[in-house]
């Protein structure tokens, strides 16, 4: 009797966050290898969401499953818009739909002109607070894993990345027409992109599933890689 056949493994592709790399996914790629042919997307081109997007999927399989981490998920929204036939089933890690404000936008162009005197090693130590439970500030491994991603980013890719997120539009209107299935995750104790905004995304996003990971800052794929890789895995087997 022949053995019954293997689903075909589905395309994946990953778009990290702000002064990310593919290091912020590692522990997915690594246990989600045999499950699904996976990308990771460069978003370093430009300055602008529509154009970083547009070269995301000029490089991406015809058809895939979408996530995106922060940055990451304003871009998933944005080819969300352009491209929506193209994206199976949607991941949006946290994240947020709203629009920069006037305060944000100041920091960040204050972060790339610190970065401009003093170089990204004491801007990635000063976003750490905002980016990882505090309990894991003392984490060696994490927080080596954050500069390695800040040194690979460099200060040019830095300063596109903040100004694309300082002018991305407001996403909540469109969550509505979002049809594929989404899980929505966030990390409990996130400081950069709160659980009010994972709420709202998933309240928008008509049968979309929240997920709260306990004990966890904004770096979810990294600071609880097995809770975050479990409910990928369940995402995209569509459970």
């Amino acid at each position: 009797m022949s053995k019954p056949s293997m689903s075909k493994p589905q395309n994946l592709l990953l778009i990290p966050g702000l002064l990310c790399t593919a290091r912020l996914y590692a522990p997915q790629t690594d246990a989600l290898a045999s499950e699904a042919r996976i990308t990771v997307a460069r978003h370093t081109t430009a300055d602008r969401m529509p154009a970083i997007a547009a070269t995301i999927l000029a490089d991406a399989p015809a058809t895939f499953a979408l996530c995106g981490l922060s940055m990451g998920g304003y871009l998933a929204f944005e080819i969300m818009r352009q491209a929506p036939e193209r994206v199976t089933r949607l991941a949006l890690l946290d994240t947020s739909a709203k629009p920069d404000t006037p305060e944000r936008t100041e920091a960040r162009s204050t972060l790339v002109a610190r970065a401009e005197r003093d170089g990204l090693g004491p801007v990635a130590a000063a976003l750490l607070p905002l980016w990882v439970h505090p309990r894991r500030l003392a984490d060696t491994a994490l927080t080596a894993t954050v500069a390695a991603m800040a040194a690979e980013t460099g200060v040019s890719h830095f300063a596109r990345q903040q100004a694309a997120i300082a002018h991305r539009v407001d996403s909540r209107p469109g969550l509505a027409q979002i049809g594929v299935p989404t899980l929505v995750l966030v990390g409990h104790e996130d400081a950069a992109t709160p659980v009010s905004d994972a709420e709202e995304i998933a309240r928008g996003i008509k049968g979309s599933r929240l997920v709260i990971v306990e004990d966890c800052g904004h770096l979810t794929t990294l600071e609880q890689p097995a809770a975050v890789t479990g409910a990928l895995r369940q995402w995209l087997a569509g459970a």
